[in-house]
């Protein structure tokens, strides 16, 4: 049987759009679009059918399904054609056993999901295959694309540069000057995208893309706020529980910023419970910085109010958002799954990667953010030691060495290197070397 998906809006108004439309928000209310899916369609294969189908399509290399998003090509975009698809095999990327972390901390059966080992360096890419390949297709049929736009704190510019680079399409990037890492900058302007430096944070790149990408300029938003970047997103839940052999994980821990993901999470989530592949939800929790927590604050409000704010500067830089667009998008998803919204000092999340470092991870500061939430959420009995617990591992630490190297320098401020760790500078003098060594390991 063939499949279909759709925009509709996410608001319910009665509108419904084919997803080859250039459209990202209801004609009638404004609000941000959806990609739904006929399930009914979906229903014609079994849970074990399905189960069996991506099993059997899992990382090999038959194009383009030993990609973990295009594996779920008729859950993510039935329709699309495969010469229109643009994939670096993004996805299948390690479901590590934190064994020693997880002993250290109180909860033995820990995951981390780690996206950053993949093309680009972060989760980034699951979503943007998805959008570059629609736009293909978009392109085929005559629309009028010109080059796809995004602003970005770095990660989303790096996905979108290389995709497009990849499928021959001009890509912009609209990034905060000064607030990106050096490794994050270098990665689209070496994928020959055009790289517009704004004095503004991201909230401010984001009013200017959403602005020159409006209707007759020829340019295709990127950003989460159009609702095909998160089916691709949505299949890190789904991978999760089949590398679970199709059990569902109890806590899954999510750093958020724009907010997109952790709705992208239910999604998938909910995907298989209406399917019935899996029978019970996760306890869903969105991490967040201190000093860009709009979602905790309206947590904390019992979501009775919320109010956009003006982020402060956080080592988490990519999560640096006081005005997530997907505010309402995330706010159903943790109702819907007994969610809950943690913070992160920047002395917490720094240690908390630098403690996880000390057990063979290599985090990003916004796992940093996650891993810290799961520390106060042990302290306060709301993860428990019979919970299997997956923390999201959103991008690769290599991306930003320069603040953990000067986390190691003990040159952050406002935080203290509790598990800092600096070479040893010694004359080259073997008995030199062995009094060190001795007073490091013990005569």
């Amino acid at each position: 049987m063939s499949h279909s998906a759709w925009f509709q809006c996410f608001n319910g108004c009665p509108f419904r759009r084919p997803l080859t439309d250039v459209i990202y928000r209801c004609e009638t209310c404004g609000g941000l679009l959806d990609v739904v899916h006929d399930t009914e369609s979906l229903k014609s294969r079994s849970p074990a059918g399905w189960m069996r189908l991506f099993d059997e399509r899992w990382m090999r290399s038959a194009w383009p399904y030993g990609s973990g998003v295009w594996g779920k090509l008729e859950w993510v975009y039935p329709t699309l054609r495969h010469e229109h698809i643009t994939s670096f095999a993004e996805g299948g990327t390690n479901l590590m056993w934190a064994e020693r972390l997880g002993r250290e901390l109180g909860v033995p059966d820990l995951w981390v999901k780690m996206c950053g080992n993949s093309h680009t360096g972060s989760f980034k890419d699951l979503g943007m295959t998805v959008l570059v390949s629609a736009v293909r297709e978009m392109q085929a049929i005559g629309r009028p694309i010109r080059a796809i736009a995004c602003a970005s704190t770095g990660d989303t510019s790096a996905a979108l540069a290389a995709y497009c680079a990849a499928a021959g399409l001009p890509s912009i990037v609209f990034l905060p000057k000064n607030k990106v890492s050096p490794a994050q900058l270098v990665q689209p302007m070496a994928n020959g995208a055009i790289v517009i430096s704004l004095d503004t944070d991201f909230d401010g790149c984001m009013r200017v893309v959403q602005e020159v990408t409006g209707p007759g300029s020829g340019l295709y938003l990127a950003n989460s706020m159009n609702a095909l970047r998160l089916e691709g997103q949505k299949t890190i839940s789904v991978e999760i529980v089949q590398q679970c052999d199709w059990e569902v994980p109890d806590v899954v821990i999510v750093p958020g910023g724009n907010l997109g993901n952790i709705y992208a999470f239910a999604k998938g989530f909910q995907l298989m419970l209406d399917l019935g592949l899996i029978t019970k939800r996760p306890k869903l929790v969105c991490a967040q910085a201190h000093n860009a927590n709009p979602l905790y604050l309206a947590y904390k409000n019992g979501w009775d109010t919320y109010q956009p704010m003006t982020a402060k500067p956080t080592l988490a830089s990519a999560i640096q958002i006081g005005d997530p667009v997907s505010i309402h998008r995330a706010i159903r998803a943790l109702t819907a799954f007994d969610g809950i919204v943690e913070q992160a000092t920047e002395d917490e999340l720094m240690n908390a990667a630098a403690r996880a470092d000390r057990t063979g991870l290599f985090n990003c500061p916004h796992t940093g953010v996650a891993l810290a939430a799961l520390e106060k959420l042990v302290k306060k009995g709301l993860v428990l030691r019979s919970d299997r617990v997956v923390v999201v591992s959103t991008a690769h630490g290599l991306k930003f060495s320069h603040s953990k190297a000067a986390y190691h320098e003990d040159a952050l401020p406002g935080v203290v290197a509790r598990f800092r760790n600096v070479p040893a500078e010694l004359p080259a003098d073997a008995d030199a070397v062995r009094r060190e060594l001795d007073r490091r390991l013990g005569a």
